[in-house]
């Protein structure tokens, strides 16, 4: 079974579309919504879609690893809020789960923009080399890892920031996997602030992160 986590902070003008899609899976899952203290009727309306939400510590790293806690299923997927699988994915998720030597590897979706302009393709291009080349997926684009694995692991850690890369860079080269299948993402952020800034930010945050800089300043220097 696939258990699909989910955090969220007033994304109630995001998650509708991402649930929607989620209904249409020819899946065995369930999917968790880990709320943050949202305020705009988040909570709400994935009640109204029939989904399970559950509370827990304002931050990503915290919301993902209750969720995984709370989770049920034997395989686990952490998706964005903004964040929708594209076509074919069912289809690719069921294939990798069901691969027996996949039991301790892990796997993530093809980066996408809702945005058709040549920023939002440039931008593509420069997260599928962060991928090929650095092992670094973004957390947008999705993470599948089996119970197993992740325990092992050692889960997400409470932290508010590069929770995503925190994780993955426990992970070898060889046990990481891009999907055939793309995840869409807002391109919302980057169309606010900037093609350039944005990613130029998300990369000084990087660097620091691996020079051992404290998340909690981090942080800071992000929002």
């Amino acid at each position: 079974m696939l258990s699909i986590v989910i955090p969220v902070l007033n994304d109630g003008h995001r998650i509708e579309v991402t649930l929607s899609r989620l209904e249409e899976a020819d899946l065995d899952c369930e999917v968790l919504i880990v709320d943050g203290g949202s305020e705009d009727g988040t909570t709400e309306l994935a009640t109204r879609k029939g989904v399970k939400v559950i509370s827990a510590p304002r931050g990503r790293g915290s919301q993902l690893a209750t969720g995984a806690e709370r989770a049920i299923g034997n395989w686990l997927l952490f998706l964005h809020a903004d964040t929708r699988p594209g076509p074919g994915w069912t289809t690719v998720i069921k294939r990798f789960m069901a691969e027996p030597n996949n039991r301790f590897r892990a796997a993530y979706f093809t980066f996408a923009l809702d945005d058709p302009s040549p920023n939002a393709r440039r931008l593509e291009k420069m997260v599928h080399w962060r991928c090929q080349t650095l092992g670094l997926p973004y957390g947008d684009q999705g993470f599948l890892i089996s119970r197993d694995y992740y325990d092992r692991l050692g889960g997400y850690q409470p932290i508010p920031l590069m929770e995503d890369v925190e994780m993955v860079s426990h992970i070898k080269s060889h046990r990481l996997e891009q999907l055939p299948a793309i995840a869409m993402t807002s391109a919302e952020r980057f169309q606010r602030d900037g093609y350039l800034l944005r990613p130029a930010k998300n990369l000084l945050c990087l660097a620091l992160y691996f020079a051992g800089i404290p998340v909690t300043i981090l942080e800071k220097l992000y929002r």
